[in-house]
């Protein structure tokens, strides 16, 4: 099975411009994700989609394959599908370019399913719910049928609970954005356009649900820190700072 990684690495990031040449303890951000996920066992190629010739010398001098992309794409999964066009993928995964905390490890497990699954269109993460996480509506939620596929997805604390949720653990859990696709899905799902359920909560996988697709949740053990704003910078540090 071959499997291609894209970090999507748009310059012209309206809250924080130029992240993913941010350093962060030294490093430019894009650096900690192309080092961060370099480990991974199942994926055989990692590609950099980009709309800035800044961010493909430095993708290309950490050694891995730079793509130029439209800066008018609308999303970085947009990006993914553009920079993936010609690629003889089984699977298409979309790596988080502001995500310094991704591991390769947590990629196999998340390339894992499309080897048994053949007919599995797309895949994504998730792992337990902790303190705060149920009320902030900057953490997505997930429910899930019996086979740990999605059912829905929320910025909103669900399902509503008549009784104290966290004594229902199985309810929901947090979703993390790492998604997997086969090459035909992402194609689909990119000519769709975004659909009025995934523009009311902000949340684009609902686009993939919208279109009847079944998307697998693998559960993982790892937790996202995603840098968003300049603010966020300060956190990640400390926690890669913590893990020497």
């Amino acid at each position: 099975m071959k499997v291609v990684g894209v970090i999507p690495a748009r310059f012209a990031s309206v809250r924080f411009p130029g992240k993913p040449l941010k350093k962060i303890l030294g490093k430019p951000l894009l650096q900690w994700v192309v080092e961060g996920v370099r480990d991974s066992k199942s994926l055989h190629k990692i590609k950099v989609a980009t709309d800035h010739p800044e961010i493909l010398q430095l993708a290309e001098s950490l050694g891995v394959e730079g793509c130029m992309t439209s800066s008018e794409l609308p999303s970085g999964t947009d990006r993914v599908h553009a920079a993936t066009l010609n690629e003889d993928a089984d699977v298409v995964i979309n790596i988080q370019g502001d995500e310094p905390l991704m591991t390769g490890s947590v990629v196999d497990q998340l390339a894992a399913p499309f080897q048994s699954d053949l007919d599995l269109p797309m895949a994504t993460l998730g792992r337990s719910l902790k303190p705060g996480d149920l009320e902030s509506p900057n953490t997505a939620k997930v429910v899930l049928n019996a086979k740990d596929e999605a059912l829905y997805f929320s910025r909103f604390a669900i399902p509503f609970s008549r009784v104290d949720v966290w004594s229902l653990p199985g309810a929901c859990v947090k979703h993390i954005g790492l998604y997997a696709y086969r090459p035909e899905f992402l194609r689909r799902f990119c000519a769709q356009g975004a659909v009025d359920i995934e523009k009311a909560e902000g949340l684009e996988q609902l686009r993939a649900l919208y279109l009847g697709a079944r998307i697998k949740l693998v559960r993982v053990e790892h937790d996202s820190w995603g840098v968003d704003t300049p603010e966020d910078v300060a956190r990640v540090e400390e926690i890669l700072r913590s893990r020497k």
